[in-house]
């Protein structure tokens, strides 16, 4: 619990600063690193350019560096497993959801305990989402409900119910009060948090709606489908600020696509998504043109 370095194996190569990979002895030989989990890792999220935070069946959660493989924090403290993992913009907290229905919140300098209890929803939580000045968190669960936290005294400040909305990601829109929500109902929801009222419901889609990410200049939403032997399984991106309607769909993958996120971009850049899938594929996509990178 806590503050746990990991053990690191240094074999044949080793990162530079650019972190590249430049091999010191044999060819073909690389670094190997002891594992952040001791099961299947069930989410990850990135922490700071150099770390990401990921949860798993262990019922663990653990910060890793990229570049060294260390887990420099480890935390223990959820009864079954993490099912979503989430940081604050200035990645000192750390939020985790779990099978047990309940959410935590980890400091990163602070003691190896959970800082904050999130109890309340009566099914597996498997949506958390950060407001920008985390102030405040948003969960949702396969119980129906959308809950509304202040994440300084974990008080409750709003629960929201909606008939088989089984919630399956949720995001913040970076400087507005929204938080986009996918569901196995099909649909994205826009909800405004200040009353956790549904301000916007995009047109349902054929299949189950699995993930969700917002640009990070609050434009665009992209949310991904289920689907089986190539049909469904498609990305779609959607026009937050102005139409409100569907932009552009990726289309490619032959099975489930289980996740979807803008890629990091500056003017001098093709803004490009990732989707991975349950047919063991990861593309890049250009997202104004939907052709593959």
């Amino acid at each position: 619990m806590g503050k746990l370095q990991s053990k690191i194996g240094f074999h044949t190569s080793k990162y530079r600063a650019d972190g590249s990979v430049g091999q010191t002895g044999s060819a073909g030989t690389t670094r190997e690193h002891s594992p952040a989990h001791t099961d299947a890792v069930t989410s990850v999220a990135a922490l700071r350019p150099d770390l990401c935070v990921s949860g798993g069946r262990d019922k663990s959660v653990a910060v890793c560096s990229w570049r060294s493989g260390a887990v420099l924090w480890r935390f223990l403290g959820h009864e079954r497993e993490v099912t979503k993992v989430t940081s604050t913009l200035d990645s000192s907290r750390v939020f985790s959801a779990s099978r047990d229905r309940t959410v935590m919140m980890w400091e990163l300098q602070g003691t190896s305990g959970p800082s904050q209890h999130f109890p309340g929803h009566d099914l597996v939580v498997t949506g958390l989402a950060v407001s920008p000045d985390a102030s405040q968190l948003c969960t949702g669960s396969r119980d129906n409900t959308v809950c509304k936290w202040d994440t300084e005294t974990g008080e409750r400040l709003g629960r929201a119910l909606i008939s088989r909305n089984l919630v399956t990601h949720l995001c913040w829109v970076p400087g507005e009060p929204y938080v986009v929500q996918t569901s196995e109902d099909k649909t994205i929801r826009v909800w405004d948090s200040r009353e956790l009222q549904v301000a916007h419901t995009f047109p349902a889609k054929q299949h189950i709606q699995t993930c969700c990410d917002v640009s990070q200049d609050g434009r665009y939403c992209l949310s991904s489908s289920s689907g089986c032997a190539g049909e469904g399984g498609e990305a779609t991106l959607w026009d937050l600020r102005q139409t409100r309607s569907l932009v552009c769909e990726y289309r490619g993958h032959f099975q489930s696509t289980t996740s979807c996120v803008f890629l990091p971009w500056d003017p001098g850049l093709t803004p490009s998504i990732a989707t991975s899938s349950s047919d063991s594929t990861v593309k890049v996509w250009d997202r104004d043109t939907g052709g593959r990178g």
